[in-house]
């Protein structure tokens, strides 16, 4: 980019993020899911809520539907511990990059820190955190707040960065805390001197992308306390991982099941791990692995460079998830030129008037219902992250 296309750019995203950040203090920090159907009062039924197929059914058909009938179905705006997880990363970059409102930003990271203590689960070996909604999936069934290695590693993740970025002790105590969890409670799938840890407590089944946020949290702690009690299972987690990479660079979503995909979030998850704990370990003995991840993640899932794809070589349903952590993962891997053309389309495509994002463009329409962890709260940490890139904060955690 030229000096003026970076000017440009800053400014196109400054005035995103603050439209965005006043609907999202508008709204509490609270919105709909594309996965609450089931937070109705209408599975509260005695057969509806034990009915497994008919409640998967339901939720799945409320995730593809275009328009949004959550306020008939009486299903609540949740407070969701990912959606301020992502607002705690946003404010911390932004704390470091609007200079004219630091403290106000500051203020509002320490804030989530104190929000997401309240929010944590309870009975465990250490601090976690699950979603506020039931979930029913075709591997198990998930009561509100069941603690997942997803959700606590993308929050742990947020509390790192405030840690690194804002110097906030008490958010690396709950990363220390939350790694008990991961170490203790989480079981593990062995092969070979390597594990996968399980998606939740009791759960066997083996994600790629979720036991990689599990590395990456036990690599951060290491980082600040060298102790190899927290090195050696991210090391081998890792190498897992690493073991059940493609020729082509892609990993399945998941081992020894039917879900083999390989979508654009799940591995932007991955690179993003593994490069996190390349830099908290100093270990870069997977460099060839991530090397080979990036090369096909940037080859395959972007068309004419701007437009996030769903899948390789499949660019519909555009997905503001998708277009968020590639904001995280281009700026990760020093690609800022790229990120800032996905930034201004997807301003330009997906931002609605009154500041959130829509959830998908889809061929025929653009889906604008207005989910708040999905959607308005991820991309408020992506364009955070690359207006501190563009700040000449490369580097970032």
């Amino acid at each position: 980019m030229t000096a003026l296309d970076r000017n440009e750019i800053a400014a196109t995203v400054g005035r995103s993020l603050e439209r965005l950040e006043s609907y999202l203090v508008g709204e509490r920090f609270r919105g709909y899911d594309p996965y609450d159907a089931l937070s109705s009062p209408v599975f509260r039924l005695p057969i509806l809520r034990s009915w497994k197929w008919l409640r998967l059914a339901a939720l799945q058909a409320l995730k593809r539907s275009p328009y949004n009938v959550r306020p008939l179905l009486g299903i609540p705006k949740g407070y969701n511990p990912v959606t301020l997880a992502f607002v705690l990363e946003g404010s911390a970059y932004r704390a470091l990059v609007d200079t004219d409102q630091a403290a106000l930003h500051r203020a509002r990271a320490v804030q989530c820190v104190s929000e997401l203590a309240l929010l944590r689960s309870r009975g465990f070996s250490g601090d976690c955190w699950g979603y506020p909604f039931d979930w029913e999936a075709r591997y198990g069934r998930l009561p509100a707040t069941t603690p997942t290695i997803v959700a606590t590693g993308i929050v742990t993740n947020a509390l790192f960065v405030a840690y690194r970025l804002l110097q906030l002790e008490d958010a690396f105590e709950m990363c220390r805390s939350a790694a008990q969890f991961v170490l203790d409670d989480l079981p593990r799938t062995v092969a070979d001197g390597t594990f996968c840890w399980g998606y939740f407590p009791s759960d066997t089944q083996r994600v790629l992308n979720a036991t990689m946020k599990g590395a990456r949290l036990c690599a951060q702690i290491y980082s600040v306390t060298g102790d190899d009690a927290s090195l050696e299972p991210a090391a081998q987690t890792a190498e897992y991982v690493a073991r059940h990479q493609r020729e082509d660079g892609t990993w399945p979503y998941a081992v020894g099941v039917v879900r083999q995909w390989a979508d654009h979030f799940h591995t932007a998850y991955v690179l993003d791990a593994f490069d996190s704990y390349k830099r908290c370990t100093g270990d870069d003995s997977l460099q060839r692995v991530q090397e080979r991840g990036w090369r096909y993640y940037r080859e395959q899932f972007f068309f004419e460079d701007r437009i996030p794809r769903y899948y390789p070589e499949k660019t519909f349903p555009i997905d503001a998830t998708a277009c968020a952590q590639s904001l995280l993962t281009l700026c990760r891997f020093g690609d800022v030129g790229t990120a800032s053309q996905v930034a201004d389309w997807t301003i330009r495509n997906m931002q609605c008037a009154d500041g959130h994002f829509a959830y998908q463009v889809r061929r025929r329409r653009l889906v604008r219902i207005p989910y708040m962890r999905w959607s308005s709260a991820y991309m408020y940490a992506g364009l955070s992250r690359l207006a501190y890139a563009l700040a000449d904060g490369a580097e970032g955690v």
